[in-house]
């Protein structure tokens, strides 16, 4: 991918909006995009990115300079005049820019954004779209653009002199035209010719336009948009045509190198997920090195007419979601489950402070319950997430993703969402519920003698236990569990003792049992917040 450099910036945006101060490690130093600085967040790791120093004055911009060299950015952009930050800049091979001290951040932004998109696109497969621009903007003669269904500005002809107007440049800057009725309009009649049209000026002071639909197969892929500033050839409307038909095999050419791009990242994460994954070539294709897993699934508890397509659809709401908070997304639908994967910037090494890590762990549930919300009411299906532990390095993912796994069998109603450490006491007695399942000798115990009891002879020793383990092997607390008298509740812990063979004094046997009956008969108290898991009793291997 032939990526825009801080030469090319300079040469696209030019002066005075940005202004260069100083560039250690050359012009050749890739821009990859632009960041606005928020004081309130921590810096991502986006090597390549340009900084906007939002709020920060120019000439105490030093240490943010520093942080954005340990974060890889390439540069950090500064408002008014500008002092100190050189030096800082020129110690850690940073690139300085100033705007105007009057500049609006967000324009800036936008402004920046638009060039290295702009430019990094000729060499993505679509930017030859550019190259194809500038051919029908000679052939007809007039500025030309090339859009996507939607209206969003894939390509624009850079032919010096022609006629532009303001909705051009609008469209342009942001990368999407204005919208409007009469354009929506406009782009209807567009997509309902079979060849070029001729359409009017829309407001006072813009052109008129020249356009068709780009279509392969029957599927409107697009179309391409020609300015008419009173200078279009005679065969404006055969070359517009011709370019509509090599503007259908550059963006089918586009579409198949990203559906690769898209199953290539797919197929890695089902193998980071199952831990099979080279993690060194994984972190350099994603980028990310510090993540958690986020599992979203549907309540199946309740009427899901067509469970494969609504998961489906409740794939691309988490896609769109993650994308639109990191810029990228690594999602997946494995087996019903929706798994993403959040970066969590910072956590390698331990190097971020108590405050910050929360601040992070904050952030992913917060998005994890915008993504429930939002898929719930557009899906009509409740949804649940859980989030797995943070991983270090991206060889933790399938145990953050187990870590999720689990989260998901103890969520309800009344808990749609929750992390792994929000649940660890739970989470750990399903883990050794499993322990406990594999093994012969952590089976074998008094527990099963408990309840064959109960289901002979119709007693309730198992759940009077289990209550008075969980009152702290208080009677009257356990009483108040179950709704008996505490006489009732004494009787049957005594013949519990007697009769089975329990001894009730000895710590370690209390101990055990407690946890043979929570994990592996999913018993809990009647006031102790539900079983282990809902399928724990129905797991636990039969009494003999």
């Amino acid at each position: 991918m032939d990526a825009c450099t801080l030469g090319d910036l300079i040469d696209i945006v030019g002066s005075p909006p940005l202004r260069l101060h100083t560039a250690p490690a050359g012009f050749a130093t890739p821009v990859t995009e632009a960041l606005l600085y928020d004081a309130h967040a921590p810096l991502p790791h986006a090597p390549g990115a340009l900084l906007l120093a939002v709020g920060v004055r120019a000439a105490a911009a030093g240490p943010l300079v520093r942080a954005a060299a340990e974060a890889g950015m390439a540069g950090v952009v500064v408002r008014g005049t500008v002092g100190p930050p050189v030096s800082e800049a020129e110690v850690y091979g940073m690139a300085l820019l100033a705007i105007d001290e009057d500049a609006a951040w967000h324009h800036v932004h936008l402004m920046l954004a638009s060039a290295i998109g702009a430019r990094s696109a000729h060499g993505a497969g679509v930017g030859d779209l550019f190259a194809l621009a500038d051919a029908i903007a000679a052939a007809t003669g007039g500025a030309t653009a090339v859009e996507d269904p939607r209206q969003r500005i894939l390509a624009y002809s850079t032919v010096p002199g022609q006629p532009v107007d303001e909705d051009r440049r609008q469209g342009i800057l942001g990368l999407q035209v204005p919208g409007s009725v009469d354009n929506s309009e406009q782009v209807r009649l567009v997509f309902a010719s079979d060849g070029p049209v001729r359409l009017p000026p829309l407001t006072a002071g813009d052109l008129p336009r020249l356009a068709t639909a780009v279509r392969a197969s029957g599927e409107t892929l697009g179309s391409v948009w020609v300015i008419d500033g009173g200078t279009l050839a005679p065969d404006a409307e055969e070359s517009l045509a011709q370019g509509a038909s090599t503007a259908a095999l550059l963006l089918l050419r586009a579409r198949a190198a990203q559906e690769l791009a898209r199953h290539q990242n797919t197929d890695l994460l089902r193998r980071l997920l199952d831990g099979s994954a080279d993690t060194s070539t994984a972190a350099h294709r994603l980028g990310w090195d510090s993540v958690r897993v986020a599992a979203f699934v549907l309540d199946f508890a309740a009427s899901v007419a067509d469970a494969e397509r609504t998961s489906l659809r409740l794939l691309d709401v988490v896609r769109l979601q993650c994308e639109a908070r990191y810029g990228r997304h690594a999602c997946v639908l494995l087996d019903g489950v929706v798994y993403a994967l959040l970066p969590a910037p910072g956590e390698k090494g331990g190097g971020r402070a108590p405050q910050e890590r929360k601040t992070v762990h904050q952030r992913h549930r917060q998005l994890a319950e915008d993504i429930v919300r939002r898929a719930g009411r557009s899906l009509r299906v409740p949804v649940r997430a859980a989030l797995g532990e943070v991983a270090p390095d991206l060889g933790g993912v399938a145990d953050s993703r187990a870590d999720a796994d689990l989260v998901l069998r103890l969520l309800h109603d009344a808990l749609p969402v929750a992390t792994v450490d929000e649940l660890r006491p739970r989470v750990t007695l399903l883990r050794l519920a499993e322990v406990m399942r594999e093994q012969r000798g952590l089976r074998a115990g008094a527990w099963r003698r408990v309840l064959a009891a109960d289901a002979e002879h119709g007693t309730d020793y198992a759940r009077t236990l289990v209550s008075w383990f969980d009152a702290g092997c208080d009677v009257a607390g356990a009483a108040k569990l179950l709704s008996v008298h505490p006489n009732t509740c004494r009787y049957r812990l005594k013949q519990a003792g007697r009769q089975l063979g329990i001894d009730l004094e000895d710590a370690d046997e209390r101990l055990v049992l407690w946890l043979q009956l929570r994990a592996l008969a999913g018993i809990s108290g009647a006031a102790g917040g539900g079983a282990v898991s809902s399928s724990s009793a129905a797991d636990a291997p039969r009494v003999p």
